[in-house]
């Protein structure tokens, strides 16, 4: 539940990150809906990335940081054609283009394309390191056994006198 939160912390700020430059986009450019929603996606997912390494997956492993990046792009990257696949299908297969609607299927977009990201970061990006191995006490001795005991031999017997 731990980490959820604080993927959930991080991925929060990103949202809003997401949105705010979408908007900002759409609101002062010409730029068409999904061209303004990549940029934003872009933008946020820069955002992510500082929040996921430094705060969220902070204990998991730190080596290979060019693989843990490469990754992280080449997931980002799938869920943001998941993201605008979304809002792309309600622009232009619907004709879904009000600023209302965009918002509803850029959020849409964004919460699918997040149940992938979660997943993917957690098991090919920020891996868990290997648990610690518990020190364990020694197992005792067993108790010792008894020592058999040991009887006296018979003394020989003297030999018969020859007289």
């Amino acid at each position: 539940m731990r980490e959820v939160a604080k993927f959930g912390a991080v991925g929060g700020l990103g949202v809003l990150v997401n949105l705010g430059v979408f908007n900002l986009i759409r609101n002062t450019t010409d730029l068409q809906v999904v061209r303004a929603s990549v940029i934003a996606t872009v933008v946020a997912i820069a955002t992510n990335y500082i929040g996921f390494r430094y705060f969220a997956y902070r204990d998991r492993a730190k080596s290979g940081r060019t693989r843990e990046l490469a990754l992280f792009a080449v997931f980002s990257g799938i869920g943001l054609v998941i993201e605008s696949g979304v809002l792309y299908t309600a622009t232009y297969g619907f004709g879904w283009d009000g600023p209302v609607a965009s918002n509803v299927f850029k959020f849409i977009g964004i919460g699918t394309a997040t149940v992938f990201r979660f997943w993917s970061y957690r098991t090919w990006v920020f891996r868990a390191l290997p648990a610690p191995v518990e020190a364990t006490e020694p197992m005792p001795d067993p108790a010792p056994l008894p020592k058999p005991e040991r009887r006296p031999e018979p003394l020989p017997e003297p030999a018969p006198a020859n007289n």
